[in-house]
């Protein structure tokens, strides 16, 4: 695909589309000929891209420590988180067993039931798969329901690339309930199940318990693997050392970070920092 070199080229998680792209029509006040250039992707395969040459003026991705662990120092000097979130299980009315799934039975629901379709997003590319794991990990030791975790895992029907994929799936009637960020179910009018902030990896002050989950996954050179640690979500942005717009890029962010953005982040359900 061919692009403008005067674009401004962004590249973001999924589950940050809708925010983005309201954003991005409050930068049209500034720069209203301005073409802008969006691709969306599951957190690590955007920074794998931009790793492997893509060339983007923002990169906004739904984990700070994916910065950390591909693109600094190398590819960005540095980062700042904007937004916080938690995971939640969302559905429909039509899932199946919809009517009986409560914030204290969902896994009896999920596990008992073999025409129930559950998912996640793929814990290889984005985070709100392994954080879905994490989750599950957490589940296990606070509800002290031994094996909890293997059987979620056995139990899932499909992967998604992203946490977007996931809601659209779910939608569709594909899948019954997603493992989601409680934004993502909120941008999509699905009804969800908040879980106790001790396993929905939304509270600072549960840090360390969080840090007691942990995914293992491939990681960036051959034969390497990349141990994640359970903690708070935390999205966050940066202008890639590659950029071409690094100045129209900056407005970007500060709308995205600043009053107008934070009301946009909140209504779509995520939480300024």
């Amino acid at each position: 695909m061919k692009t403008d070199p005067n674009s401004l080229k962004i590249l973001h998680a999924g589950a940050l589309r809708k925010p983005i792209k309201e954003c991005i029509h409050i930068l049209w006040g500034k720069y209203p000929n301005l073409k802008v250039e969006l691709d969306y992707a599951g957190s690590r395969a955007c920074a794998n891209a931009v790793a492997e040459g893509k060339i983007v003026d923002v990169i906004a991705l739904a984990d700070y420590q994916v910065f950390s662990d591909i693109l600094i120092p190398r590819f960005v000097d540095t980062c700042f988180a904007f937004a916080t979130d938690q995971m939640v299980l969302a559905f429909d009315e039509f899932s199946i067993d919809s009517d009986k799934i409560n914030s204290l039975n969902w896994m009896d629901v999920l596990l008992s039931n073999p025409a129930i379709k559950y998912a996640l997003s793929d814990y290889r590319l984005d985070p709100c798969g392994y954080r879905t794991l994490m989750l599950w990990q957490l589940a296990e030791k606070y509800y002290t329901k031994p094996g909890l975790y293997h059987n979620l895992v056995n139990g899932t029907s499909s992967l998604y690339s992203k946490s977007f994929d996931l809601a659209v799936a779910l939608m569709e009637g594909k899948i019954d309930y997603g493992f989601e960020y409680r934004s993502v179910a909120k941008q999509m009018n699905l009804q969800f199940i908040h879980f106790p902030a001790e396993i929905n990896l939304s509270d600072p002050r549960l840090t360390d318990c969080y840090a007691r989950a942990k995914v293992v996954i491939e990681g960036n050179s051959p034969g390497m693997k990349t141990e994640i640690l359970g903690a708070p979500i935390e999205f966050a942005v940066s202008i890639p050392k590659n950029s071409n717009q690094k100045k129209i890029a900056q407005d970007f962010i500060e709308i995205l970070t600043g009053p107008r953005g934070e009301g946009i982040l909140e209504a779509n359900g995520l939480i300024p920092c």
